[in-house]
């Protein structure tokens, strides 16, 4: 089993995936990396000429967008992942 299905798994038997969610989704729009997303979109619909569905959007912008996320929102969410694992599932990570 991958350290990512433990992850997983583990999250979502505890019910702290949807917890995680929120607070992912709370600190990207602290930061502003929502507004810079909808701009990438923005973009790319201009240079298509409008003529563009949301999969190729989706696919433009994503690489992007993941590295627009700032490190210390991932090592926030990366410190909740290893405190709900070694205090839950007994998971040394």
């Amino acid at each position: 089993m991958t350290l990512t299905t433990t992850v997983d798994q583990t999250t979502i038997l505890l019910g702290e995936r949807a917890k995680l969610k929120d607070l992912l989704r709370l600190r990207l729009t602290e930061c502003g990396w929502n507004d810079e997303v909808r701009l990438l979109a923005r973009d790319v619909i201009k240079e298509e000429g409008g003529n563009v569905n949301v999969d190729e959007i989706a696919k433009q912008i994503t690489p992007k967008s993941r590295a627009l996320v700032p490190d210390t929102v991932k090592r926030e969410l990366l410190q909740k992942i290893k405190n709900i694992l070694s205090n839950q599932a007994g998971v040394d990570v």
